[in-house]
């Protein structure tokens, strides 16, 4: 018998290989249209809406582990899996629907990107959209863009951590308000932004790309999926973490002093009178960071399921997968030029557009995470039954009365 202990180091990579497909799920979901409604529920209602975070923090933390565990169950992509089952149109309908939602964020990272850089060094907002977005695109095609990625997301998620919770410190929240945030409560009017928070939170357009990221990750070891471990909790709590720091920062700073957010600079200017000059150069790089992460990521994640829905493969090594992902940025940084800048009720509305999509994406998943036949060991427990049923009840009623407030 082999008694030798595992090398701290083979320890270390183990959990590396583990986070950081999670960590990169937290960073496509984190981008300036999070930061935008965070700011405003932060802003407009104190802490009353704090419990929303945990709420959707809880069921994208189900679905990515879900999600996981099929991308470790099958050599099959989710796709590919769902037109096995259900024929083509059901996955051409969800490989485009993701297409089309990620295609109208990316205006919006590439606006967040070119704003805060724009702010930073007192230059044109336009000249930064089309050098990022170019960047993004050159790196999109180099031999190690996986490997990239990962540091790329890695590094700024850190940044984004350090940056928001310097920030939530400094504001030095009431721990009373804090727990009385915890209450499930709906203040008048803020249901537009509770539902634009479920759907850009409990994202199951990032949930299900987790299941990618699995299978690339074997692909890239050259190992079998079901070897890679998931440690998906971590880069979702952290999610949840910076989400919850931009809340309260905005309610300690902005609704204490009855100051409201009417515009992308009002997020980080109306910190100067307590922080100085330094609050708002740090808040532009935590926006900086987050457009960057989800400029790349959302990108990725909508170019990736539109190949795969079109049959031409997920593979981020594929020549073709690349063009999908180049053409979702190049359409949202067109965007972005034409129009300038994006006024934040457009954000919050394109957000509670994509619950209109997401409630087919969920029935799938949770169909094939329940399917023993795929999932054999790793089918879903009673627990996650239950639980996954109740996200999409919530899902389905966030639907309903997004259907409602929009005709």
């Amino acid at each position: 018998m082999n008694n030798m202990k595992t090398s701290p180091a083979k320890t270390g990579n183990r959990w590396y290989n583990a986070l950081l497909p999670g960590i990169i799920t937290a960073a496509v979901v984190f981008g300036p249209s999070k930061m935008t409604i965070t700011s405003k529920m932060g802003a407009g209602y104190g802490t009353s809406l704090l419990w929303v975070v945990v709420v959707a923090i809880f069921f994208m933390a189900v679905y990515t582990g879900m999600a996981a565990r099929i991308g470790r169950a099958s050599q099959m992509s989710f796709l590919s899996i769902v037109r096995e089952k259900w024929g083509k149109t059901v996955a051409m309908v969800i490989g485009i629907g993701i297409f089309l939602v990620t295609t109208s964020f990316q205006a919006g990272n590439a606006i967040g990107a070119g704003i805060a850089m724009a702010e930073l060094t007192k230059t044109n907002t336009t000249i930064w959209v089309i050098l990022f977005t170019a960047a993004a695109v050159l790196l999109l095609f180099l031999k190690a863009f996986y490997r990239i990625l990962e540091k790329v997301m890695l590094s700024i998620i850190i940044l984004m951590l350090l940056s928001f919770v310097t920030t939530c410190f400094l504001s030095k929240p009431s721990f009373s308000e804090i727990a009385a945030g915890l209450r499930p409560m709906i203040p008048d009017g803020s249901m537009p932004l509770i539902i634009a928070f479920t759907a850009s939170c409990f994202s199951l357009v990032g949930a299900i790309y987790q299941s990618y990221l699995v299978q690339e990750r074997a692909r890239n070891l050259n190992i079998p999926n079901h070897e890679i471990k998931d440690k998906s909790l971590t880069g979702i709590v952290l999610l949840g973490f910076m989400s919850a720091c931009v809340m309260l920062s905005a309610s300690a700073v902005l609704h204490s002093r009855g100051l409201q957010i009417n515009n992308a600079a009002d997020m980080g200017k109306s910190l100067e009178p307590l922080f100085g000059g330094g609050a708002t150069m740090l808040f532009l790089i935590g926006l900086l960071g987050a457009s960057i992460s989800s400029l790349i990521g959302n990108s990725t994640v909508g170019g990736t399921l539109l190949s795969d829905a079109l049959g031409s493969g997920n593979g981020l090594e594929r020549s073709g997968v690349k063009g999908y992902i180049a053409l979702v940025m190049v359409i949202g940084a067109t965007i972005a030029v034409i129009f300038g800048k994006l006024p934040l009720e457009l954000i919050v509305f394109a957000q509670s557009v994509t619950i209109l999509i997401v409630p087919v994406i969920g029935i799938a998943m949770y169909l094939v995470a329940n399917n023993q036949q795929i999932m054999g060991k790793l089918v879903n427990t009673a627990f996650t039954k239950i639980v996954g049923g109740l996200g999409l009840i919530l899902i389905l009623y966030l639907a309903a009365k997004n259907i409602i407030s929009l005709f």
